[in-house]
């Protein structure tokens, strides 16, 4: 039975190696433990789901509790996923954002067509400024 908690006091390690057995550590910085550390602690909205006790899933956003909440990483164990997890995270997500929130997020390739699948609508208009790149 998946449990589900709230809250971003979390054992790194455990977060880590989810995020590699989910396949979303290939876009993170796994490898930068003070950074991992960061989003973590910097985050102000996380849900995670409980397998007894493996870390099976976890939904990290940013959110205002208003108007928009950013998903900026949804993982779940690539051995517990099409179980519903990542569904129930996104879910509880968007009702801890608030009921007026929208909940956004850009989607890994991979990833484009399970979104979709869960009730997203395709945004094209995003637009990106990465590390290093500055504003002219």
């Amino acid at each position: 039975m998946i449990t589900y908690k709230t809250g971003n006091d979390l054992d790194l390690e455990a977060v880590i190696e989810l995020y590699r057995a989910s396949t979303l550590g290939e876009r993170r910085p796994v490898d930068e433990r003070e950074r991992m550390a960061a989003m973590l602690s910097n985050a102000n909205l996380i849900i995670t789901a409980w397998d007894g006790e493996i870390l099976a899933g976890i939904s990290r956003a940013l959110t205002d509790f208003c108007y928009v909440t950013y998903l900026a990483d949804l993982a779940v164990r690539v051995s517990h996923q099409r179980q519903g997890i990542g569904r129930e995270l996104v879910r509880r997500t968007q009702a801890a954002g608030g009921p007026k929130t929208m909940l956004l997020l850009l989607a890994a390739p991979a990833a484009e067509k399970y979104y979709p699948h869960i009730g997203f609508t395709h945004h094209p208009q995003a637009w990106l400024l990465q590390p290093g790149d500055s504003v002219k």
